[in-house]
């Protein structure tokens, strides 16, 4: 057994139980976690000692004493209905009275209301105390919405864990930096701590000032959830800054946008741009004089990639900056593991696995459930690790639950050691990709492996189809870059041989209005047709203009019917099943949630289309499910959807090297068995079995050459 690179949860409680643990596991690390302390003597059961510090949540005896300094949180009021001309709206209807009170600073400045039947906003109001603000001349059975600033009184992480577990603790309310006073105060303290926490080596910040839009309704269920989300950010100080820096007035509503808060998947706006590069350039300023406090005390500096992350945007440019040591996140699986692994400007990158040692799961009789998420986590995290593995990996929650599963121990200790070694074999050597691959979307680098995502990667029946491609993407052989259309304007596509657009659409993701962009179509139109690759999921450049809603139909071969062309025949309706791309590949493929009526165009080839047996006619019939195109020298491939699975990563993978034109790159480092993976890192391979039953494999060598492999479950062979 090797040691080192594990981290592990303790509390000052279960010292003896930690210190069994940490020698089956291996591990280097002790953390503490919400709700628990560490030992005094911590330092002697690991190297590294990790302490979970709040920056601005819990210091309740300043907060009550500086009322007005508390955060603030940028909402929208529900829709309400005028029935007269005077209409009376409730701020706080619909939220939590535990978490938010109404921020009474100079609603007449900071506050809209608007007649959303019309769109219009108007100015006939008042706020009138209470928590209730009046609409005068309201025109009946129009709706009318209120963008206003509350009060954050109650953190939402501590809130989410305390109604989870039960706690029965002070509840923590959540102080902004902005306000002089309070960023000295905080640190003073930030001082006072390392000086008084001589034992803890790595401030594990989580996170730092601003958390993401987490919000709770009035019987304390979650109600917003973004994950990217940067209403708690806002603040009238804020808006004050930010018309001082950027020269004009940032309004609610540049924020709130129609209730949509600008979420990740709304293309963003210029004036949101503004307000995010204003709100980096905050925090990483005022977070970096708290790091270089711990640096002068010798310690290291973590950030937990959640909770109060907003703002930091490790992808971004001004990340850098915050001179930090190292990251921790959470993993839900390989897109997780790459949005980890691939962020630059941090010396070791770490991820938290499930389960999470909570009663929720470390309960009588749940032993084998928990070692099945633990399996499950690991298998589809491990295949991007075999890309781009995690410097270190480790848990949280209570480990004394974890402890009275024996066989849950014994399995997290055989993956402690096969993550080492992946770690020894994988980040000496260059693992061979056989393609470069851009995914393009409004975005594009800042947030890298983040598409589709609403609360981290949890599932969402409107984005597995779409997630499916990025963590197929994360383990597989191929360079994966985020780039968005102003790239595409610069002349970056002539860096890749592949380019895919996932999405539905008029989102941030397919790209919306940017492909009423001249320039952005003759680029992408320029580079397929002089021999690249592009691949669409979904609606993929779908915006409606000029008579087209998928703006590069000509490239795809494909078209979307809305109701509008049905007096054009359609003729192109039969399907050609045999296909490189689908060599091997099982079928009925798995499109998900799919999308209705594609049809192809003259000249593509269509691969798959569901027909209905309602009528038999010989045009304007079937549902396109997959296509492709030949376009001047170059290719395209369109499908409907693309789920997760090992079956599709293969189909995806194929599609990448047909469009790419790399042919002759098939059955080189490759596994025949969609179960299994093959790896070729320069002097050795990783066959590895992604289940966890024993599969039968032929392997192909980076010549080709093929020979018969059994793995035993969740097996990796090295050649």
């Amino acid at each position: 057994m090797r040691k080192g690179r594990i981290t592990i949860p303790t509390d000052e409680n279960f010292v003896e139980g930690t210190k069994r643990i940490a020698d089956l596991w291996g591990a280097d690390a002790v953390r503490d976690c919400d709700g628990t302390h560490l030992p005094k003597n911590a330092l002697e059961i690991a190297d590294k000692v990790y302490n979970t510090y709040f920056v601005v949540r819990g210091d309740n005896a300043w907060a009550d004493n500086h009322t007005d300094e508390l955060q603030s949180v940028l909402l929208m009021t529900g829709y309400c209905l005028a029935t007269e001309e005077t209409l009376v709206i409730d701020l706080l209807k619909g939220y939590s009275h535990d978490q938010l009170g109404v921020n009474e600073e100079n609603p007449k400045k900071y506050w809209q209301v608007f007649d959303r039947t019309t769109g219009e906003e108007i100015t006939t109001w008042e706020y009138i105390g209470g928590g209730q603000v009046r609409v005068e001349k309201a025109k009946p059975y129009h709706e009318y919405t209120v963008n206003f600033f509350a009060k954050n009184l109650w953190d939402s992480t501590q809130m989410y864990n305390y109604i989870t577990n039960n706690w029965n603790i002070e509840k923590h309310k959540v102080m902004d930096t902005r306000f002089p006073a309070t960023f000295e105060h905080i640190k003073e303290n930030m001082r006072k701590w390392c000086d008084e926490n001589k034992n803890v080596n790595v401030v594990r910040y989580t996170t730092f000032l601003y958390h993401f839009f987490l919000v709770f309704n009035e019987i304390n269920k979650e109600k917003h959830v973004d994950w990217f989300g940067y209403p708690m950010t806002a603040s009238p100080r804020a808006f004050d800054d930010f018309e001082k820096e950027y020269g004009y007035t940032l309004k609610a509503e540049d924020i709130v946008a129609q209730g949509t808060y600008q979420n990740n998947f709304v293309n963003p706006t210029k004036k949101f741009r503004d307000y995010m590069e204003f709100t980096e350039k905050y925090v990483t300023k005022t977070v970096r004089e708290l790091v270089d406090i711990v640096h002068a005390e010798g310690k290291e500096a973590m950030m937990f990639l959640g909770d109060s992350w907003i703002g930091t945007e490790p992808y971004g440019e001004y990340f850098k900056d915050l001179n930090l040591d190292a990251i921790v996140g959470s993993v839900g699986g390989g897109v997780t593991v790459r949005m980890l692994s691939d962020m630059p400007n941090v010396k070791y990158r770490e991820g938290r696995f499930l389960p999470y040692f909570f009663p929720d799961t470390f309960f009588d009789g749940n032993e084998e459930n928990a070692i099945a998420e633990l399996n499950r986590n690991w298998i589809t995290a491990r295949r991007a690790m075999m890309r781009n593995p995690l410097d270190r990996i480790g848990f949280g929650g209570y480990l004394e639950l974890a402890s009275k599963f024996p066989r849950f121990i014994e399995r997290a200790s055989e993956l402690c050691d096969e993550f080492r070694y992946i770690y020894d074999t994988v980040k000496t050597q260059t693992p061979k990709n056989f393609a470069k691959v851009a995914i393009l979307n409004a975005w594009g680098k800042k947030r890298s492996w983040m598409g589709h995502m609403v609360a981290h990667e949890l599932w969402y029946q409107q984005v597995y189809s779409y997630q499916g491609v990025y963590e197929a993407l994360s383990g597989m052989p191929v360079d994966v870059q985020f780039i968005n259309f102003d790239d595409v304007k610069d002349g970056k596509l002539s860096e890749f041989d592949v380019v895919i657009n996932v999405g539905d659409a008029n989102t941030a993701w397919s790209g919306g209005d940017n492909w009423t962009d001249e320039k952005v179509l003759t680029e992408v139109r320029k580079f397929v047709h002089n021999g690249g690759g592009f691949i669409g999921v979904g609606e993929p450049t779908a915006y409606s203009a000029n008579g087209k809603f998928f703006q590069l139909s000509d490239v795809l071969g494909v078209e979307q019917e809305r109701g509008f062309t049905l007096s054009e025949d359609k003729y192109n309706i039969t399907a050609n099943g045999k296909h490189f791309i689908l060599d091997g590949v099982q079928t009925p493929v798995d499109y998900g949630e799919d999308k209705k009526n594609i049809y192809a165009l003259d000249g593509a080839n269509i691969m798959d289309i569901s027909l209905s047996d309602r009528f038999v006619r010989k045009v304007n019939v079937g549902e396109v499910k997959m296509a492709t195109n030949a376009y001047g020298k170059g290719r395209s491939f369109y499908i409907t959807g693309l789920p997760y699975s090992a079956n599709n990563a293969k189909l995806l993978y194929r599609a990448i090297l047909w469009t790419a034109g790399k042919e002759d790159m098939d059955k080189k480092s490759y596994c025949e068995n969609p179960l299994t993976e093959a790896h070729f890192y320069g002097d050795r391979y990783a066959v590895i079995n992604n289940t966890d039953k024993e599969q039968t494999t032929i392997f192909y060598d980076i010549n080709g050459k093929a020979q018969t492999l059994m793995l035993n479950a969740y097996e990796i062979k090295w050649l």
